[in-house]
């Protein structure tokens, strides 16, 4: 499967409105901050005594993941729901795909039950793309993650935490540290920072941690985390991604933790109103530590409430009633 696929095309309708949300590549600005505008409509419905909106009450989403995530797969099965839609998990490990039966032929069976949406998360750059050009007009496609291609909305649900807590992005400078090399979040997230005009995106890390020329994706590249923390308003932390590595790229987790490790001393660098950030799942002691994920500067379960009302906006736009019966995408 290929990532290289024009994904704007695919992912909007023939009017402009969002059909797909596969990537952050290539979208504009405005569709971006209308996806956050929408979140902020739904962020009420958690104080609500009845958490639900009836806005795609009758249709199907279907969570279908080759790769585990309990924090992913459960944000997206809880949106879906206050939406009033109902909710089909796939449990891959004993679907017929482990059985011989193609990704393309289990999607099949599945759209024959007059399913509206798939949420599709996939070891494979490129799968959800692949889903998105051969699934039914009417049906919907999302990528929780693919590879080390993206995943859009745990962009989108930092970009929209960002927001709240600075208010817009031409003055923030944003530091990303730590496994870019295999980071989807990273990509998707360096897209959207750039697309939303902030001031100026850092990577930090190990160069064996480090994209080739990652530089043409408009950020500015720094090996010491002392120096790279220098005045930033804004720390993302990634995962060290142990499962993509097939080699050593690193000594060990202990060294990693002493070079580009996220400590108290390390942060006082950053502004005084800096905001960390981490898309989880935390390795304390290895990406950061406890007295900082804990802290007062700490967003992390922020991140989380918020990537309910951001899975609820993507979803609601994606899938609107209005959109029946027009065309779309669909090979053969």
């Amino acid at each position: 499967m290929s990532a290289a696929l024009p994904a704007r095309d695919l992912q909007l309708d023939t009017t402009g409105r969002l059909k797909h949300f596969l990537t952050i590549e290539g979208l504009r600005r405005e569709l971006l901050e209308r996806i956050m505008d929408t979140a902020e409509s739904f962020s009420s419905v958690t104080e609500q005594t009845v958490k639900k909106v009836p806005l795609l009450r009758g249709k199907t989403v279907v969570n279908l993941f080759f790769e585990t995530s309990t924090r992913t797969r459960t944000t997206f099965e809880l949106a879906a729901k206050r939406l009033s839609a109902d909710v089909l998990n796939v449990n891959i490990a004993t679907s017929a795909t482990s059985k011989g039966e193609s990704l393309l032929d289990t999607i099949r069976n599945i759209e024959a039950m007059h399913v509206d949406m798939f949420v599709v998360r996939h070891a494979e750059s490129g799968a959800a793309h692949f889903i998105a050009r051969h699934v039914a007009p009417h049906v919907s496609v999302i990528n929780a993650g693919d590879g080390r291609h993206a995943h859009p909305t745990q962009a989108m649900l930092d970009m929209f935490t960002i927001r709240k807590l600075k208010g817009g992005f031409e003055n923030l400078t944003v530091a990303i540290v730590g496994d870019i090399l295999h980071s989807r979040v990273a990509r998707s997230e360096i897209h959207a920072l750039n697309i939303l005009g902030a001031k100026e995106v850092r990577v930090i890390g190990p160069r064996t941690l480090l994209p080739a020329a990652v530089e043409s994706l408009g950020v500015v590249t720094c090996h010491d985390l002392d120096e790279g923390l220098e005045a930033v308003d804004v720390v993302i932390m990634l995962r060290l991604q142990k499962e993509r590595m097939s080699g050593a790229f690193i000594p060990s987790e202990h060294e990693y933790f002493a070079r580009f490790g996220l400590t108290g001393k390390r942060l006082s660098r950053a502004r005084p109103d800096a905001i960390v950030m981490h898309p989880g799942p935390v390795n304390r002691g290895v990406e950061i530590d406890s007295e900082v994920a804990d802290g007062h500067r700490s967003v992390i379960l922020q991140q989380v409430t918020h990537g309910i009302a951001i899975r609820m906006a993507i979803m609601s736009m994606a899938m609107r009633p209005d959109r029946e019966g027009q065309s779309g995408d669909r090979l053969a």
